[in-house]
């Protein structure tokens, strides 16, 4: 149940950019810098971030604004970061796997 997110994806130096095909917060977009801070606030781009933070503990900032999500982490990006942080994202209005 839900529908999954498409997701592109973009690494710029330390962060990496996922572009959606929706929009997931306003304009002014949600920054995030643990998982206990984005647990603390009940808005979809706080769940995202809750979401990413638990799925990579190397992740050390997420900020949602509109359609794109900006993930950056202690530890370079690779395939496999990648893969996991696009797939949570995809995932966030799936209720059902």
């Amino acid at each position: 149940m839900g529908q999954s997110i498409t997701v592109q994806s973009k690494q710029v130096g330390g962060a990496c950019i996922f572009t959606t095909d929706r929009v997931l917060s306003g304009q002014d977009g949600e920054g995030y810098a643990s998982r206990e801070e984005a647990d603390a606030v009940d808005t979809f781009p706080a769940q995202l971030a809750a979401r990413l933070f638990a799925a990579d503990e190397a992740i050390s900032n997420v900020f949602v604004a509109s359609s794109e999500v900006v993930v950056s982490r202690g530890e370079a990006w690779d395939e496999a970061a990648v893969e996991n942080a696009a797939t949570t994202i995809s995932d966030l209005h799936r209720f059902y796997q």
